[in-house]
């Protein structure tokens, strides 16, 4: 961190410039993260999540909305989502009147976390609604309150500082002529529709669904653009899980890096989950291994694609693991492997 950055920061607190405070505190917790000082990069960032003081006090943004704290690092996607992302950008600094945007697919494929990659690298806050906010059981009371919303959005000073974000929008707008509640939902989505149209350009709204098939139609067409997420090959996923692995063995310094082993064992598995469950797999498997076996945590991977058990030395084989990666998975020395496999080809 330089000199300046510190008496920038200083500065833009004494002025009470509380969004290039924030600017400033992101780029030096960015910077932290780049140098590995993990720790210190999400403590500035779990600093900034909690200061209200970056939400504009003379609007009841409060009510509504909640900050999203954004990772300075960036998100490993495919090349086809990537490029949509990278659309995104290049038609905000267009500046043409696109600025809602509807990112689609199944849970788990990094549809908000993409989002707050938009945010990030737009360089600004990320508003997510809070949906408890506007839902009420009188009735039309919910259309009042997304009414209300939208005039708080609209009115938002210095939009360009911010991204709105509708996390799973479905539960607000489902299909009018599907919903159980017809009337209540259709008269919801109905003012959705309207509003959405009013939505000044200034503003940056992004939408994301696990249901798109049960949305109103109507409303996906008010979308400038929809981003499909369901685009992950195998190839895909087992990239992303190496940054995933390379990112979190920084924190685990007994356990020893074998990518070569942790690739063959991902690419033996017939389907993968998406990123947000293969991410949380390769992170219990090192948060759980044992320190005193550097390679526990492989074992321990084996084990959540099998049905929580290592298969045996023969199906192992079968699926191509050498004697030595089959030493490593089972704990079995290679002598005993190779006998073991050496009898077995002599019974077929």
């Amino acid at each position: 961190m330089k000199k300046k950055d510190v008496l920038d920061l200083i500065r833009y607190h004494f002025e009470n410039d509380s969004t290039a405070f924030k600017n400033q505190s992101l780029e030096i917790a960015r910077e932290f993260s780049n140098s590995g000082e993990e720790q210190l990069s999400s403590y500035i960032m779990g600093l900034i999540s909690q200061a209200d003081t970056f939400i504009p006090q003379e609007s009841n943004l409060n009510e509504f909305f909640q900050i999203v704290p954004i990772d300075a690092k960036s998100l490993p996607l495919p090349t086809p989502i990537l490029d949509d992302v990278k659309g995104i950008i290049n038609a905000v600094n267009h500046n043409v009147g696109i600025h809602k945007f509807l990112f689609v697919g199944s849970p788990g494929t990094g549809k908000t976390e993409s989002v707050k990659q938009v945010a990030r690298l737009l360089n600004r806050e990320l508003l997510m609604v809070n949906f408890s906010s506007l839902m009420d059981s009188k009735l039309g009371q919910s259309a009042k309150n997304l009414i209300s919303l939208f005039d708080v959005i609209n009115q938002i000073p210095n939009p360009n500082n911010f991204v709105i974000l509708f996390d799973e929008i479905d539960a607000l707008v489902l299909d009018r002529i599907n919903s159980n509640d017809i009337r209540e939902m259709g008269r919801l989505t109905s003012e959705f529709l309207k509003l959405l149209d009013r939505l000044s350009t200034n503003i940056i709204l992004i939408g994301t669904t696990n249901l798109y098939e049960n949305i109103d139609k109507a409303l996906s067409r008010r979308f400038d653009a929809i981003v499909p997420f369901d685009r992950y090959t195998s190839e895909d996923l087992v990239e992303i899980a190496e940054v995933f692995l390379n990112q979190y063995l920084k924190q685990f310094k007994t356990a020893k890096r074998d990518i070569k082993l942790f690739k063959k064992i991902l690419t033996t598995v017939k389907k993968l989950p998406y990123p947000a469950d293969l991410k949380n797999i390769i992170r219990t498997s090192l948060a759980f291994s044992n320190e005193n076996d550097q390679y526990d945590y492989l074992k321990r991977l084996v084990k959540s694609f099998h049905n929580g058990r290592i298969p045996s030395i023969k199906q192992l084989n079968k699926l191509g693991f050498t004697v030595r990666e089959i030493e490593i998975i089972t704990g079995v020395s290679k002598s005993s492997v190779s006998r073991e496999l050496s009898e077995e080809s002599k019974h077929e």
